[in-house]
């Protein structure tokens, strides 16, 4: 099973959790290859946690997002550097130029590097490849998840292709203004090339029910394997760029038009 979802709360269409903290991460790359960061070293991780305020009317599941409750910033360091510094660092040079002011106060919570020393990273401090940075790598835990992995997969498997329609999918719906925030869940078998369901959850917020959507998902979208592949064009070398910051809600660095699922579909009712 593969799932795509998309969200109005964002420009590019993603949680406004995620944007956040993959903005902590470009920031802080940007930074330690730059030099503002002498001390930072290559392995960190971010997360933002977000308070909602959660309406539920006429059958509607809104969000909307209120403020930040908590920054995490886990980032390596060399030898010399003190905590003291990392800390003064990450949150001026960081934290505070990424997340809007409006949406830090007094209530919010940083943890900076709260293991204390973050000296051994990469490979060396954490090995293994399979199956990891699914859940940082799609929605930040947002919408669902099948369990396949995409790095180091052709996009013949569809634990790939179909994960890149699905999001397709799901920004085409609220990128059209079908739906404020969807979810879309493909399932496939070996040996089969159409695909065994199709599933669109709208959290009512659909122009239409969510059946209504699914027929139009059906009439727009060819999903087998071979038309993914060719309508996304994946058969070109663009996955490097997809191995660090997420595959979705960005924008193609290479000029190449690398991120094909990410440009939504005129839908024809």
């Amino acid at each position: 099973m593969m799932f795509g979802y998309a969200t109005d709360e964002t420009d590019t269409l993603m949680p406004i959790t995620y944007e956040l903290a993959r903005g902590l991460a470009y920031k802080y790359s940007q930074l330690r290859r730059d030099g503002t960061l002498p001390w930072a070293r290559p392995d960190a991780k971010t997360q933002v946690t977000v308070q909602y305020e959660y309406d539920q009317r006429d059958g509607k599941q809104l969000l909307t997002p209120q403020r930040v409750a908590v920054v995490l910033i886990s980032a390596q360091h060399d030898e010399a550097v003190t905590n003291e510094k990392i800390h003064a660092d990450l949150l001026e040079k960081v934290i505070k130029t990424v997340i809007p002011a409006n949406m830090l106060d007094s209530e919010t919570k940083y943890w900076i590097n709260p293991s204390g020393r973050f000296v051994i990273g990469g490979p060396h401090g954490d090995a293994g490849l399979t199956g990891r940075k699914i859940i940082v790598d799609t929605y930040g835990g947002w919408g669902a998840h099948g369990g396949g992995a995409f790095s180091g997969k052709d996009p013949s498997k569809v634990d790939r292709s179909a994960a890149y329609a699905a999001r397709w999918i799901a920004k085409s719906l609220v990128a059209g203004g079908y739906a404020r925030r969807v979810l879309v869940q493909l399932a496939y078998a070996i040996g089969v090339s159409e695909p065994l369901s199709i599933f669109v959850e709208s959290y009512g917020t659909g122009k239409y029910d969510d059946a209504k959507l699914l027929e139009i998902v059906k009439k727009n979208f060819k999903l087998r394997p071979y038309d993914i592949i060719k309508d996304l064009d994946l058969r070109r070398p663009i996955y490097y760029e997809t191995s660090r910051f997420g595959h979705f809600g960005r924008k193609d660095e290479t000029g190449k038009g690398s991120f094909t699922w990410e440009v939504p579909k005129k839908i024809v009712e």
